[in-house]
């Protein structure tokens, strides 16, 4: 199934891409290989390179990235100058340590530094990176303002609050920037705090003034009605919601934890059922129609469902292989790469061929021929110019 060109109506589903993001990260908090771990991270940016847009939040992926690099630091960090709880024999090096009162036992400033509990807080960091370079792929993928627009009736008054703060936020980064540009031509400095407080003033009036003319508009195409539904109904949509996200965090929770797989799953799929009913119920006091729903088709289902796939496989493979995806830190052992595994994790690479591609994506190779070619002829053309004999 070739990929098509992305556009409005063929675009993949936002819900889609952080489907297969959270199975990568459930993948991810199922093993301290950090091998496997790399190769998680290898996949999501692989897959982010291939599909991602030019549009603003796709270049989040970068700063989830550095910010998976700040966490491994001050893990290392921690376990430098506060230890670790891992003992080991290989020291590196011996701090002064520093006398705590008896209340503070169990903690220590300085003493001894092993290779064994770096190793530990290594692989515990690079776990901790990998989830969040998880979800900056899905940042970086997904559309919010699509994927806002596919939440349900229950959720739409919350879904409007939100498109429209992230319609305001870049609205007031070029107020600020236009406001700079124009004190620089004036001769005034637009660094300080008082440069600061002389742009924030006009800043703030144009976003009350925007604030006013957009609430017009959305009174004025009814936004904000709601039908009237029987307190019963209501009662029980509370309830509902409530267990439904209660039981979907107890089950998370027990699946990203590494003795909680039994439990996790049956009570995430009820907790989600639950859930479901709730925003269903919900959704009835909603009088709006939804133009242009978004579609989950075939290829969003081939993405979501490689993601839950990885995570599946991986959960498996803990359950027949731990010490495969736990190597241990002591005593210090070098890590392998356990094959199927690593065969499971590569399913995540399903989106880089299946998704749609990105607008401009099919012409960027024509028009870097194109301008190699002309720059060949120019150059060509230049070469003659210069080697040309004078006429008689």
């Amino acid at each position: 199934m070739s990929a098509p060109q992305a556009t409005r109506t063929t675009a993949l589903h936002a819900g889609a891409w952080w489907l297969w993001a959270l199975g990568l990260a459930t993948a991810a908090s199922r093993t301290t290989d950090p091998l496997l771990l790399g190769l998680l991270v290898g996949v999501a940016g692989y897959v982010v390179a291939a599909r991602r847009t030019d549009a603003p939040w796709a270049r989040s992926y970068g700063a989830f990235v550095k910010l998976g690099l700040v966490v491994i630091a001050i893990r290392l960090l921690f376990a430098f100058f506060l230890g670790s709880p891992i003992p080991g024999t290989h020291t590196l090096v011996t701090l002064p340590e520093v006398p705590l009162p008896d209340w503070a036992k169990g903690v220590r400033i300085g003493g001894r530094v092993t290779a064994e509990g770096m190793v530990f807080a290594l692989y515990d960091g690079l776990k901790l990176a990998t989830l969040l370079i998880c979800v900056g792929a899905a940042n970086a993928l997904a559309n919010p303002a699509r994927l806002l627009k596919s939440l349900p009736g229950a959720l739409y008054e919350a879904g409007v609050a939100v498109v429209v703060a992230m319609t305001f936020a870049p609205n007031l980064v070029a107020d600020v920037q236009r406001l700079r540009a124009a004190r620089r031509l004036r001769g005034r400095p637009d660094r300080g705090f008082k440069a600061l407080l002389q742009v924030g003033l006009p800043v703030l009036e144009g976003a009350l003034e925007r604030s006013v003319a957009l609430a017009a508009a959305m009174d004025a195409r009814g936004y904000g009605r709601s039908a009237q539904v029987p307190p019963a109904v209501r009662h029980t949509t509370s309830v509902l919601t409530l267990g439904g996200l209660l039981g979907v965090c107890a089950g998370t929770y027990g699946l990203l934890g590494d003795t909680g797989g039994g439990y996790g799953l049956p009570l995430l799929l009820a907790g989600l059922a639950a859930a479901l009913a709730g925003l269903w119920l919900g959704g009835r006091r909603s009088v709006r129609s939804r133009y242009r729903p978004e579609r989950w088709g075939a290829r969003a289902w081939l993405v979501a469902g490689s993601g839950i796939a990885v995570a599946a496989l991986m959960i498996w493979a803990n359950d027949y292989a731990p010490t495969a995806l736990h190597p241990p830190a002591v005593p210090l052992t070098t890590p392998v790469l356990p094959l199927w595994p690593a065969v499971s994790v590569l399913v995540g690479l399903l989106p880089a061929f299946v998704a749609p591609l990105p607008p401009g994506a099919d012409r960027v190779g024509s028009r870097a021929s194109r301008g190699a070619s002309s720059r060949g002829r120019r150059r060509a053309a230049d070469v003659d110019v210069l080697t040309k004999e004078p006429t008689p």
